[in-house]
């Protein structure tokens, strides 16, 4: 109980520009994660097929669900903006 009140506490005391500068990092790396993914179920032997599968369908439904959340909260991520916050991170 007190973690998440500590994790709930967290979150509000970020700012708003360092709530947008999060999610785009996490769209940043969810797209990595997928591309990482799709390059690994090319290679991939017969017994790990599914599961790199399920992980591809994981990760897309996971930037599907940032790329809207980013979209209601009025960001915009073009690619030089991307490569800006990759040096970032």
């Amino acid at each position: 109980m007190y973690e998440e009140y500590v994790r709930e506490d967290k979150i509000k005391d970020k700012t708003d520009e360092e709530k947008r500068l999060e999610l785009i990092m996490s769209i940043i790396k969810t797209k990595q994660d997928l591309h990482d993914s799709n390059n690994n179920f090319e290679y991939a032997e017969n017994e790990l097929i599914d599961y790199y599968a399920y992980q591809i369908k994981a990760n897309k439904t996971k930037l599907d669900y940032l790329i809207k959340k980013a979209q209601s909260k009025g960001i915009i991520l073009d690619s030089i903006n991307e490569l800006e916050i990759r040096k970032i991170m």
